[in-house]
């Protein structure tokens, strides 16, 4: 039987996917797919997870159609050989780098963010002049069937292809050979793609998480901080893999920054969250009892309040939490938010730099020095200062993490460089052949070797 990564590698292998006009098409295919069935992916996002329409529209309509367009305007550009230098002693010559495609890859994506997760990794891989298989989680679940229904319709099914299923599909997937599997996800399964990606020296890309730390000194704006932090950490109830995952604040400024914390989610969410049209649900009853283990023991100081039969959790703020409990020694992914008092910002830094470096770090602080010392001493995947998130929407600046949080980075041209191999190509002329570097090698040689080498 034919795997669906063979079946590709036929298309790829003719030629299909090289020529930048077939790429473009798929591009803009692919934007066409997603405006005209906004509307039907929007209620497949809220059914999966309560997700409001609008923060629907942003994240995981708006965030793709945006970078494909991007994709597509610069494509040509994004494709060109790079000329580079030639050292003299290869002269006659001229060098160039040429973007070349990988083949086949593969693209595994999570339930949080299911379209952009899924369909921008897959873009860069297209403008890279590759095939790709798409592979959806099951955990979206009406969203996954959905996109397995229009992808086929949209774009190319002999070199585009979108496989459905869970656990048993993805690990079929993952025996096939495939020249680069892209993963998004936790780093438990990103250590099953790794090892499964080992028998066939696949190169890969692992987009994972963590526990992703804030840093309020107290030169802060507080308010503005709150207001910041609070879009960051509730923004999809949570399920963000760069939600501020922790606070460490200023002991002086804690209690201030703890009310002002509240104040944001009364603005944000109303006084009763679960009536809100702007605050989303978590995935599934799994994930639901997981965060309500992550609470026991605790006292919340803001929130705490859920009802199992909508997956309710509200926005939730903890604090004089032990540092040694489970909330602060798994990722969180969901609505709770530990507030940790600290002493000093190299406290805080001392603190972050004691765990595993994360896939995001953010800093709100007036005062520049502070800013400085964060920046130099601490290492992540990638870093906002006096913000959230917003790192990653700058197509300019790729996204990834570091270590336990992941390896390699996209968007932007980075997203469409990581699908490619940049091929080195020498060549010489042939009207000059000088033959001070063929043999014999006499005393004169050596002396222009040793000044020119």
């Amino acid at each position: 039987m034919t795997s669906v990564a063979d079946a590709l590698r036929t298309s790829y292998d003719k030629g299909l996917t090289r020529p930048l006009a077939w790429r473009k098409h798929q591009l803009e295919q692919m934007v066409k797919m997603l405006e005209e069935n906004e509307a039907a992916l929007l209620s497949a996002l809220a059914t999966d997870l309560g997700k409001p329409s609008v923060e629907g529209f942003i994240t995981d309509i708006a965030f793709v159609t945006s970078e494909v367009k991007l994709m597509i305007k610069k494509l040509k550009k994004w494709n060109k050989p790079e000329r580079v230098r030639t050292p003299l002693v290869a002269m006659p010559a001229r060098s160039r780098l040429i973007p070349e495609p990988l083949g086949v890859v593969l693209v595994i994506a999570p339930w949080n963010y299911p379209i952009q997760l899924l369909l921008v990794p897959a873009a860069g891989a297209i403008a890279a002049g590759n095939a790709v298989v798409m592979k959806p989680s099951e955990v979206s679940a009406v969203t996954s069937a959905l996109l397995g229904e229009l992808v086929p319709k949209y774009m190319d099914p002999s070199a585009v292809a979108i496989i459905e299923g869970g656990i048993p599909e993805t690990t079929d997937l993952l025996e096939q050979r495939f020249d680069h599997i892209f993963y998004t996800g936790n780093g438990t399964v990103g250590r099953v793609v790794m090892t499964a990606a080992v028998k066939n020296l696949t190169p890969v890309t692992l987009e994972l998480g963590g526990k992703s730390p804030v840093i309020v000194d107290s030169s802060a704006n507080l308010k503005v901080s709150a207001h910041r932090i609070a879009w960051g950490k509730w923004l999809n109830a949570g399920q963000t893999c760069v939600a501020p995952d922790y606070v460490l604040v200023d002991e002086k400024v804690r209690d201030a920054f703890v009310e002002e914390l509240g104040k944001a989610i009364g603005e944000f969410y109303g006084e009763n969250p679960q009536a809100s049209e702007s605050y989303a649900r978590i995935v599934s009853p799994r994930h639901f009892d997981r965060l309500k283990g992550l609470l026991r023991g605790t006292t919340p100081a803001i929130g705490g309040v859920s009802d199992e039969g909508t997956r309710y959790i509200s926005p939730t703020v903890l604090v004089d939490v032990d540092l040694e409990s489970q909330v602060m020694n798994e990722e969180i992914f969901g609505p709770i938010l530990p507030v940790i008092s600290v002493s000093s910002t190299d406290d805080a830094i001392s603190y972050v730099n004691a765990h595993a470096h994360p896939l995001a770090l953010y800093v709100f602080a007036e005062n520049k020095k502070v800013v400085r010392e964060v920046l130099s001493r601490t290492t992540a995947g990638g870093v906002t200062v006096n913000g959230t998130i917003l790192h990653l929407t700058n197509p300019n600046l790729p996204f990834g993490g570091i270590g336990e949080s992941g390896m390699g980075g996209y968007h932007g041209r980075a997203g469409v460089r990581i699908f490619q191999h940049m091929k080195p190509v020498l060549t010489r002329g042939t009207k000059l052949d000088p033959s001070l570097t063929y043999p014999p090698y006499t005393a004169r040689k050596e002396k222009i070797f040793r000044k020119v080498l």
